[in-house]
């Protein structure tokens, strides 16, 4: 079996140094036209074939980003992957991802992927750093974008939706169908990560009711762990009540799918007995038919990946922040609110 060619290969072949090989097959100005043409013809001719960590040595780069994301799983956190790898598919890096599901594993991270030998640049998904990370965060050589983490983040790179207008723009298209009885599903808000998205979301929504003069009811509020099955449940609670929301913002998609559910096992018709509204566009909304609010997940995680090139490129002074303003995409589970005949 004949061996690979190396670059000392080439070099001898075409009557150079290796350096100068090296530095020819890299497209190094010092190497003048002519050697150059000459020696990428003998490396064609003897099928050469780079080693990458060779060239990641010489370059002194990696040549990989590293994203780290909370909770993989999450269709939402899919749908930001997917954004971020259409961006690097044409670059010359490769994707290393890290999951987090716990605080610890995200310290850990935080403590050690921020490092020149491991990566070029990181990029970070929906988890907000920790106060006693944030110095160290700030400080790195390394480049670093955030995405989707509102908190403790003013001084790096991050894209961000607005979830406070979000929250609003919902509970708005409840209240333009005549609803004023309107429920609030979500994540409880105090959490280990910091995330701030419910709580936001939550701000908006009660901002939408004052506006149009109506006082948030403690009964038509139910928070709890995020997850389509405990979404079910708190709903269960809330439509049970004979005096009952027309309508629920639920802020997130899978809440609403759990929502939904929870209108199913109760016998309500879903727009025409309650209207229900998500939070997100994930793909599962297109199959149920379930009106909710963009935010653009997959151009967040896009334009996200290509702010962190730039960044590796040449570090911005001011840290760039990208806002992606959310919209509502109305589908089958909101209606105007059902007129109850008056009994004589």
């Amino acid at each position: 079996m004949t061996k690979p060619a190396t670059i000392r290969d080439v070099a001898r072949r075409a009557g150079v140094s290796s350096a100068t090989a090296s530095r020819a097959l890299n497209n190094s100005p010092l190497v003048n036209h002519d050697t150059k043409r000459r020696i990428v013809a003998v490396a064609e001719e003897l099928a050469f074939a780079p080693s990458l960590s060779a060239r990641r040595l010489s370059l002194g780069k990696t040549q990989t980003i590293t994203v780290v994301v909370s909770f993989l799983t999450r269709p939402q956190a899919a749908e930001r992957l997917r954004g971020i790898d259409a961006a690097l598919a044409d670059s010359e890096f490769d994707l290393n991802i890290y999951n987090v599901e716990t605080v610890e594993k995200r310290d850990q991270y935080f403590r050690t992927l921020p490092l020149r030998q491991r990566t070029d640049g990181l990029l970070v998904v929906s988890l907000p750093p920790p106060g006693h990370n944030l110095s160290r965060l700030e400080r790195s050589d390394v480049p670093i974008v955030f995405i989707d983490a509102l908190e403790n983040t003013a001084n790096l790179p991050r894209v961000l939706g607005d979830d406070v207008a979000g929250g609003e723009l919902a509970t708005q298209h409840l209240l333009d169908l005549g609803h004023r009885r309107i429920g609030y599903v979500g994540d409880a808000f105090d959490n280990p990560f910091g995330f701030t998205s419910s709580r936001d979301r939550f701000d908006g929504f009660e901002r939408a009711l004052a506006s149009a003069g109506i006082e948030v009811g403690e009964q038509d509020v139910a928070l709890g762990a995020h997850g389509r099955y405990e979404a079910r449940d708190l709903a269960a609670r809330m439509l049970s009540h004979p005096d009952r929301p027309t309508a629920i913002f639920a802020s997130s998609d899978t809440q609403a799918l759990g929502v939904l559910a929870a209108a199913q096992d109760l016998g309500l018709h879903v727009p025409v007995d309650l209207s229900v509204i998500g939070y997100d566009d994930i793909e599962a909304c297109d199959f149920v038919g379930l009106t909710t609010v963009r935010q653009h997940l997959f151009e967040s995680g896009r334009q996200g990946a290509d702010l962190l090139m730039a960044e590796i490129a040449e570090r911005s002074a001011t840290p760039q922040a990208v806002v992606l303003q959310p919209s509502i995409i109305q589908r089958r589970t909101t209606a105007p609110r059902k007129e109850v005949p008056h009994q004589d």
